[in-house]
């Protein structure tokens, strides 16, 4: 992990709020549901943290693959990294996320890209408030917890 905010190079579109950015690097810019910050409001409130700077980083497969085995010597693909800068309760943190692995991954299961989206911005900062995946136990409180907070506010 970084031991510095890889954020020097990013080109911002425009701040949800001062604490949420979201970026695109090396992509075309495209348009999402921003109501996914109110989740992850609601996310980080019930699971009694504080929110502090949250950055969504929309990228390329190449781009993530590179910051995958620069920073974590991982040789693979992903569809998200999360770099964690949280301090005691104060959620922060950046989460990259590939979009060719959202589109991929929305088709796979059959899903759209707005929930696949949601879906891989909710894990990111499942990860920031404590949670892990590395096991089966651990994956299914994760996939739980991420049905949970995605489904807040579906009609």
């Amino acid at each position: 992990m970084p031991a510095f905010r890889i954020c020097s190079t990013w080109n911002i579109l425009k701040p949800k709020k001062m604490n949420k950015n979201f970026f695109f690097e090396n992509i075309k810019e495209f348009s999402f549901d921003e109501n996914v910050f109110t989740k992850i409001e609601a996310l980080i409130f019930n699971e009694n943290k504080k929110e502090g700077e949250l950055s969504f980083v929309f990228c390329s497969d190449a781009y993530l693959l590179k910051m995958n085995i620069d920073y974590l010597k991982h040789d693979f693909y992903t569809d998200v990294i999360t770099f964690d800068y949280t301090e005691g309760d104060i959620i922060s943190g950046d989460v990259f996320i590939s979009i060719e692995r959202i589109k991929e991954n929305a088709e796979k299961y059959n899903v759209s890209f707005e929930n696949e989206l949601q879906r891989v911005m909710i894990h990111g900062v499942l990860h920031l408030v404590g949670y892990k995946d590395k096991t089966e136990e651990e994956l299914k409180q994760m996939r739980e917890k991420e049905s949970q907070y995605l489904n807040i506010l579906k009609n």
